[in-house]
């Protein structure tokens, strides 16, 4: 399954600037994790109240990983203040 696809799908519909939605992906010692970048004005609405948005985002990639037998993780990248 293609789970910077999902991850992307999610954070569009979320996003005001759906332009500056990146998702980058690495592994480390057999976990997949998933970056999200947004804008700052964003954020927040990814991270959403009490981290509820970005767990059920999370949520919804572990579940789609473990019927498959993956191990994904996903964070929000922190951006940094010019």
């Amino acid at each position: 399954m293609d789970y910077l696809a999902l991850v992307k799908t999610i954070a569009l519909s979320l996003v005001t600037k759906p332009e500056a939605v990146e998702v980058t992906s690495s592994t480390e010692e057999g976990v997949q994790r998933l970056l999200l970048h947004v804008a700052d004005e964003d954020t927040g609405r990814v991270i959403g109240r009490k981290g509820a948005t970005i767990n059920a985002i999370r949520q919804i990639v572990r579940v789609s990983s473990a019927k498959a037998g993956d191990s994904v993780e996903v964070d929000v990248a922190e951006n940094a203040a010019e």
